[in-house]
């Protein structure tokens, strides 16, 4: 049954992806708030779907600590859910991506038409280059900025190397850092075809002021407030590593 409802799923997101792929690239003459629309639309039915056909529903703390004005966000990454529940947590989005998403029939193509930050990262200076002049542009015109600092998905119960380019963006903007955890890994792993019915917790934390700070320090706060409360958030899901208990976490990041 667990296959079956993940089938069912997998085959939903697919259909619906090729649709409103078409749909954005039709809508390119258009606004872009049209084309931005169009995946706000694939993002709640992707999320709503995998609700209604696996069960994994979801929930949201925290959401009082969104500032008011355009800001940095960066998160935890478990799966490929917290990828379509931030787009419908944010008004406006600007993601920081790796280009070769952008090459994946479909999907890349309604990823570009969302104007994302796509980075080379086979050079390491360019990209940092494009990451702080396009994200202060973007933050400019009203976009928040979602970032990856481990730089791709990390295991349930892993901790990846943060990286500061989120905080570098922030700094040189003015703008504060909201840091986000998320244990969707434990029901969605990492490359994995099956969903585990159960309830994710996004939880976003208190904004990270920059003033003054490096990004290295920005950087550190960060990773220091998501692996606290990974700690506290995790350990619930069904896909919890065998070999590790929540208890092997808490330890080390409470030290």
């Amino acid at each position: 049954m667990l296959a079956l409802r993940s089938l069912l799923y997998m085959t939903g997101w697919a259909l619906n992806t090729v649709l409103c792929a078409f749909a954005c690239i039709i809508a390119i003459p258009l606004p872009y708030t049209i084309r931005y629309a169009v995946i706000s639309y694939w993002c709640w039915f992707a999320v709503s779907w995998l609700r209604l056909t696996c069960g994994v529903r979801s929930r949201v703390i925290g959401r009082e600590n969104l500032p008011k004005q355009a800001a940095v966000v960066m998160s935890k990454h478990q799966s490929a859910w917290e990828t379509m529940a931030l787009q419908q947590l944010l008004p406006l989005t600007a993601w920081v991506v790796k280009r070769e998403l952008l090459w994946i029939p479909f999907f890349g193509w309604g990823l570009w038409s969302l104007k994302p930050i796509a980075l080379n990262r086979s050079n390491r200076m360019e990209a940092t280059r494009q990451l702080i002049e396009q994200g202060r542009e973007r933050l400019a015109a009203g976009a928040w900025i979602v970032i990856f600092p481990e730089g791709t998905r990390v295991a349930a119960g892993k901790r990846g190397k943060y990286k500061s380019g989120g905080a570098r963006v922030a700094c040189g903007a003015g703008v504060p850092v909201v840091p986000v955890a998320v244990n969707s890994g434990e029901f969605w792993p990492r490359n994995s075809f099956l969903k585990h019915a159960g309830e994710i917790t996004l939880s976003v934390g208190p904004a990270i002021s920059t003033v003054g700070k490096s990004p290295d320090q920005v950087t550190r706060e960060v990773e220091a407030w998501i692996e606290t409360e990974m700690a506290r958030i995790s350990g619930v899901g069904p896909c919890w590593p065998a070999d590790r208990q929540p208890a092997d976490v808490h330890g080390p990041v409470a030290a």
